[in-house]
């Protein structure tokens, strides 16, 4: 109780009433993030306009969601509240939101209308008495051409996820929508990034706007590291596999730029035998729904979508987000990135390139203020130690399962003339030797400029040591820790990989006496640290092989696949000509 208590009195301090405080507590929340606490005193106690900058995941919906709620006069059945948002996922997730904070309002009624769904429908429920209305900008305006829905008297407009409404083409909509809104209405702009268009929007529709920026404008969460891959274009599905492989316990996100793309690589997935799902926007609303429940439960562990189609996911514990293609508008990374490290954990946002766009990464860089580690795709080797260690860390989790104790006589007998050791090679080669067989042949699939040619690999040890994620490091971490204990300056080390209970590392071959010599008897809080030279040192060079495509999980196969042809990042051709067809689709993603 006293926990609660203090929860409530975080919020309280807000000045938030009872009824929302009722249901923070009901819904567990613990302590008002950045956003919620720059935002909320202001909605609250002023009226004014508001333009808001803070990622996704960073809980704006709450922000401006008690705020509305505690404005609007439940005991009126008229339209107060008017929700834009860009999807119909987002569209749904913030009318469950609203439901749920004003759980302990009587007579509060959210509606969502959307798309996909039919408008009759939804025309009954507003006319029941709505005070709140939800929509997507295409069926508001719409329902307001056939006169189904009046907001002439609302007070609150709110533009949730702004700069991904314009960067859809709802510019003419949006615009047409307040136009039936009165002038005097409070107007609240959300947004994770302040391109031009957001800019521009602001300057037209509201009036003396309070900024508030959460972090830095058009920046990633702190939590999430950014990675890029350079591969040559014909091996970027082969590569998406490997990091897959690499990562055993992916719970991932795979972003692809066109809706086609995004079905191929997921089909490609499940052929390979991957738990893996496409979402976009030509899927029907239901399919969507499973594809969702699927993802959430953890039945699907690779999440392929477009960037309008994953607008509507909320889901705090994806482990990485992976760019199969960069977006050709540079501020949409920030939103892909903002799928991962939510909710305080950390996440990894990779990039597969090819070296024709390797300069794009410098653009995303300066527009998220952050920078971007270069790192090799994993060989055919490594990705073996991986999985070895990662099965064998499975088994040692493993609860045992009494009712076989009734064989156990008999197993006994079948393998009492073996050794511990050799039941452990015997058990290990049974479950490991097709994925060995699989792997021992693999190539190189690190695309090398020619520049770097001859340089980048020669003359470097690459070790494996048995400390990673379980120990608290991180790729950053474990570098310094290395860097202190070896006394090497932060050139000296590279391609710093760390998995869950092991990592990787690269030292100058003329440090490798050091190194081992120094991990010889080492001990870190009681614990041996052990450091070996990885199987797969020197075999970074030489001739390719062209007889595998990499991945594990699946029959081997031939990648086929081909990306579109060359298209120029953020062109203003290609951004008008995708906004017009995005507009003309409105809704049905």
């Amino acid at each position: 109780m006293r926990l609660i208590f203090s929860y409530m009195n975080k919020f309280e301090a807000l000045g938030l009433g009872e009824a929302i405080i009722k249901a923070v507590s009901d819904m567990g929340f613990e302590t008002p993030s950045e956003v919620q606490e720059k935002a909320i005193p202001i909605l609250l106690n002023e009226d004014t306009d508001i333009v808001a900058l803070a990622q996704t995941g960073t809980g704006k919906t709450a922000a401006f969601g008690f705020p509305l709620i505690e404005k609007i006069d439940s005991r009126s059945r008229i339209t107060q509240g008017l929700i834009l948002s860009p999807t119909r996922e987002l569209c749904l997730q913030i009318t469950n939101e609203l439901k749920n904070y004003s759980k302990h309002v009587p007579g509060l009624h959210t509606v969502a209308i959307y798309g996909g769904a039919s408008i009759t429908d939804q025309a009954k429920q507003i006319k029941r008495g709505a005070q709140i209305v939800v929509a997507t900008p295409g069926r508001m305006q719409d329902m307001i051409n056939r006169k189904m829905v009046d907001i002439s008297n609302i007070g609150y407009c709110i533009l949730d996820e702004a700069d991904e409404m314009l960067n859809m083409g709802f510019y003419e909509d949006i615009n047409a929508i307040l136009s039936h809104t009165p002038k005097e209405k409070n107007t609240w702009l959300f947004s994770a990034t302040m391109p031009k268009e957001v800019s521009t929007i602001a300057k037209r529709f509201m009036h003396n706007p309070i900024e508030i920026t959460v972090g830095h404008k058009n920046t990633g969460s702190k939590n999430v590291s950014h990675e890029y891959y350079v591969v040559n274009s014909r091996d970027r599905y082969a590569a998406l596999k490997r990091l897959a492989d690499a990562n055993p316990d992916i719970f991932s996100v795979i972003f692809c730029r066109t809706k086609r793309d995004t079905q191929k690589v997921a089909e490609n997935l499940i052929e390979d035998g991957y738990n893996a799902a496409a979402l976009h926007g030509d899927l029907s609303q239901n399919q969507r729904d499973l594809v969702m429940k699927s993802f959430r439960n953890r039945q699907i562990q690779m999440l392929v979508a477009t960037d309008v189609a994953a607008r509507g996911i909320d889901v705090d514990d994806v482990t990485h987000v992976i760019n199969y293609q960069l977006p050709d508008e540079i501020e949409t990374y920030t939103h892909r990135s903002g799928r991962t490290g939510r909710a305080g954990k950390s996440g990894v946002s990779m990039v597969i390139v090819s070296k024709s766009e390797v300069r794009k990464i410098k653009s995303v860089e300066r527009i998220i203020k952050k920078s971007f580690e270069k790192k090799v795709i994993p060989s055919g080797e490594e990705i073996c130690q991986v999985q070895l260690f990662h099965l064998a860390s499975d088994i040692g989790k493993a609860e045992i399962n009494h009712e076989i104790d009734s064989y156990l006589p008999s197993i006994n007998e079948v393998l009492e003339e073996f050794s511990k050791e050799e039941l452990i090679k015997k058990f290990f080669s049974v479950e490991f030797s097709r994925f060995h067989n699989y792997y021992k042949k693999s190539r190189d699939l690190n695309a090398v400029n020619d520049r770097d040619r001859g340089s980048s690999n020669d003359g470097s040890t690459r070790y494996f040591i048995n400390v990673g994620e379980k120990d608290g490091f991180d790729w950053m971490t474990l570098k310094d820790f290395l860097k202190d204990v070896l006394e090497l300056g932060s050139d000296s080390l590279s391609r710093v990989d760390v998995k869950e209970s092991f990592s990787f590392f690269n030292t100058s071959t003329e440090y490798q006496e050091r190194v081992l010599s120094t991990f010889e008897d080492f001990r870190m809080e009681g614990r041996k640290v052990n450091v070996e030279i990885s199987k797969d040192s020197g075999r970074r060079g030489g001739r390719r092989r062209r007889d595998d495509g990499g991945g594990f999980k699946g029959k081997r196969r031939s990648d086929g696949f081909k990306p579109k042809g060359k298209k120029r990042f953020g062109s203003n051709d290609d951004r008008s000509n995708q906004r017009r067809d995005r507009r003309k689709r409105s809704d049905r993603r």
